[in-house]
């Protein structure tokens, strides 16, 4: 083993090693060498060094790879002095791309495992989860370095660099999931777009995600670890006629969270930006491009760098209800609804409204909440196509039940996420039928606000029909809420008069008039 200047090279220990890189808001360091050795043989170095607080978003530690190493691999460990209450400690990430570059979005990336991981190992063969098998290809590979917070004494860091060399071994297989399962043709299907596993932060085996769908007695689940690609392949194993699998990202930036849903299998989605940067646009074209959606996650997110600061431009919709009914899915739900308001006046396109999991751990309910999408049949396209459409609601689970239409003077109707194309002096006669939420308080919403609240029976199980015209409601939408007496079933009473907690089912509005 080879440490430090044991090597005949100084430690990394002053910031004057830092200089311009090639990806947004990033340094470089001096690079790493490694001399060639015989088969079976490992090489380690160790390199240290110190983060001052205002250090670029990633940090960049080249590695130079001679030929014939077999595998690639390294552990790193952070400072975490103690700070003031109220003041961010130090924190982490770590990735690595390869000699293919850093460029942002190229093709280098080969791996993301943020602070869930002090270590990662990568082959021809098989790699730590988060990170992709392939080729140790010669040549500067790059240790990304993320120091998300960093105390105000600074960060010191250390990283330890193994190169084994012998022969490169057999080529990873990967086992991607079909794009259609059996389905029931044009219906109603049911599924959570917001998942994580071992592959970045997440405790569960894909195995587990899977499994807990199917308890759920979802439809279809879309992957979203964050940063990395790396699971994709082993989807394939867990989709079947009964559950659709299909493939995506949480792309995790310092200005928050987005989805990159139905990706094309191995799709590296670039998260290395802020919203300043502009760098936005080109990932949603990308994304696109494969036909995918691209979901603006938990806006209201409290923590670091999760709240969303991009705003909505070229979002196909925005996810506002994420896991247990909190207060930051309220505030979203607010914002939300201004925005519908804003839509009807022609000031901007409508952005239909998701809700999923974003379960991480085996506490984590899968399907709580989840989408429940018309389209016609059981496939990634038709799927993607009826969450962009808005032609979906969101429930706690596969307990509640609803249906949601209006009705013209002349027969005609329309559902949820479409248009009821009527005159403006015509009557419109809304219906909205419930089951599975006991005691529930029912809402009706237009842009003029709540303009109906009524209680559920015991049973659950209810129907409210209400009348309007286009000169008053340019667009009707639905919320079941559970009681909140006791708060025992959701959230306190918001204010007086106002007798619900937590959202139990949410729908995407119907809208009246013509274009």
């Amino acid at each position: 083993m080879c440490v430090g200047s044991e090597c005949g090279r100084p430690d990394f220990s002053r910031r004057g090693f830092l200089t311009a890189a090639t990806a947004v808001g990033a340094s470089l360091l001096g690079p790493v060498r490694f001399a060639s050795a015989d088969e079976g043989q490992s090489r380690t170095q160790v390199i240290t060094g110190h983060f001052e607080p205002g250090t670029p978003d990633f940090v960049y530690l080249p590695v130079e790879v001679p030929p014939g190493v077999a595998r690639f691999s390294a552990v790193y460990g952070y400072a975490k002095p103690d700070v003031p209450p109220g003041t961010p400690g130090n924190s982490c990430d770590i990735g690595v791309f390869d000699a293919r570059g850093t460029g942002l979005g190229g093709a280098g990336f080969r791996g993301w495992s943020g602070g869930f991981r002090d270590r990662f190992e990568i082959s021809r063969t098989e790699a730590t989860p988060g990170y992709l098998p392939g080729e140790v290809m010669p040549g500067t590979w790059h240790i990304v370095l993320g120091p998300y917070t960093i105390a105000p004494e600074g960060m010191d860091y250390r990283v330890e660099v193994t190169l084994t060399y012998g022969p490169p071994g057999a080529g990873y297989r990967p086992h991607y999931p079909p794009e259609k399962a059996r389905g029931r043709g044009r219906d109603w299907y049911r599924g959570d777009c917001h998942l994580h596993t071992v592959y970045s932060d997440g405790k569960r085996l894909p195995a587990e995600v899977a499994a807990g769908a199917r308890e759920a007695k979802l439809d279809f689940i879309t992957s979203t670890d964050h940063n990395t690609s790396s699971s994709h392949g082993v989807w394939g194993d867990f989709a079947g006629d009964d559950l659709l699998i299909m493939l995506g990202e949480e792309v995790t930036t310092r200005n928050g969270h987005w989805l990159a849903l139905g990706v094309r299998p191995g799709q590296f989605v670039d998260w290395r930006y802020r919203s300043r940067d502009d760098a936005l646009p080109r990932y949603q074209r990308e994304v696109h491009g494969a036909g995918g959606l691209c979901v603006a996650a938990h806006p209201y997110c409290p923590w670091v760098a999760c709240n969303f600061k991009f705003g909505y431009r070229d979002f196909d919709a925005v996810e506002v209800w994420n896991g247990p009914w909190t207060w930051d899915d309220e505030a979203t739900v607010a914002e939300w609804d201004g925005m519908l308001a804003a839509a009807a006046r022609g000031e901007s396109r409508w952005l239909p409204a998701m809700g999923n999991s974003d379960a991480h751990n085996p506490g984590n309910v899968i399907g709580l909440p989840q989408n429940v999408v018309f389209a016609d049949n059981l496939s990634r396209d038709a799927i993607l196509r009826g969450l962009k459409a808005g032609r979906s609601w969101i429930a706690e689970s596969s307990e509640v039940v609803l249906s949601f239409v209006a009705t013209g003077p002349r027969g005609q109707s329309a559902g949820i996420g479409e248009r009821l194309a009527v005159d403006n002096g015509d009557k419109v006669a809304v219906r909205l039928e419930v089951a599975g939420v006991p005691g529930g308080t029912v809402r009706l919403i237009t842009d003029e606000g709540q303009i109906l609240q009524t209680s559920l029976p015991a049973s659950g199980t209810g129907t409210v029909t209400w009348l309007t015209t286009p000169d008053v409601s340019a667009y009707a939408r639905a919320e079941v809420r559970h009681p909140s007496a006791d708060g025992s079933a959701g959230a306190p009473a918001l204010s007086p008069g106002f007798n619900f907690g937590a959202m139990a089912a949410l729908t995407n509005p119907i809208f009246f008039g013509h274009p």
